[in-house]
């Protein structure tokens, strides 16, 4: 880890105990973490920064179980499944504390491009691309007018509807390392065109994440087409 990496990883630390300490007082943060109190002061008030190990303890750790909890907190479900996470997708700063805990758990190969579909993922894809300082590319279901070559992803769904995106050529090369990342999963149909597309550009998949799976039918499917770690931050059933 160079000396940027570890000063990116302490200051992220210190953000999830900023957002932890908003409903706790420093005892039961210390409680949480098993950090002394003082220190946790320290931290959190920008005296110090806590060491890259105590950095990694809060970030993998602490900072994974509480926004998954977090996570689950923001989202609803509406009489007939449809999932509500307008409070999540919404809400960048959140989104901003997600993406280096979610980079610690799942060890995702570092990305050069982010790429997910318009629209809805599109800020925790701006979070992730930002964190690993990569580029940021999302695929649309129509044509930009001024734009002459795209990578396309076609499929037929159950449904018997065609789902087609398209994504400028010039966003990916067989040199890249992509991360694929959504809002949700929930039958993987989205997130295999997204690999079709990286397919079709000849780059690597480093990994493929949501923060939120809607049954294990997306994770799985997803799961098959790519060795890469696939994971999501909570899992709804």
């Amino acid at each position: 880890m160079n000396r940027a990496e570890k000063a990116s990883l302490q200051l992220q630390a210190v953000s999830v105990l900023g957002m932890l300490k908003e409903s706790r007082t420093y005892d039961e943060l210390a409680d949480l973490t098993g950090l002394p109190a003082g220190d946790l002061n320290r931290y959190v008030n920008g005296h110090v920064l806590p060491g890259t190990e105590r950095a990694r303890k809060v970030i993998g750790g602490v900072g994974h179980d509480t926004l998954a909890a977090e996570l689950d907190a923001r989202t609803s479900l509406d009489p007939e499944g449809y999932v509500d996470n307008s409070k999540i997708v919404f809400a960048q700063p959140f989104l901003d504390l997600i993406a280096p805990v979610v980079a610690e758990s799942f060890e995702f190969e570092r990305p050069d491009v982010v790429l997910t579909a318009a629209t809805d993922g599109i800020t925790l894809a701006a979070a992730m691309a930002r964190y690993f300082d990569a580029r940021c590319a999302y695929a649309k279901k129509s044509k930009e007018t001024a734009i002459e070559e795209f990578i396309e992803a076609r499929d037929r769904l159950d449904s018997g509807i065609e789902l087609t995106y398209y994504l400028p050529a010039s966003a990916l090369s067989a040199s890249d390392t992509v991360l694929v990342v959504d809002d949700l999963i929930r039958s993987g149909e989205t997130q295999e065109l997204l690999l079709d597309i990286a397919d079709g550009a000849g780059a690597r998949v480093g990994g493929v994440f949501a923060l939120i799976a809607a049954g294990d039918e997306g994770i799985e499917r997803a799961r098959m087409r790519t060795d890469a770690p696939v994971g999501a931050l909570s899992y709804l059933e």
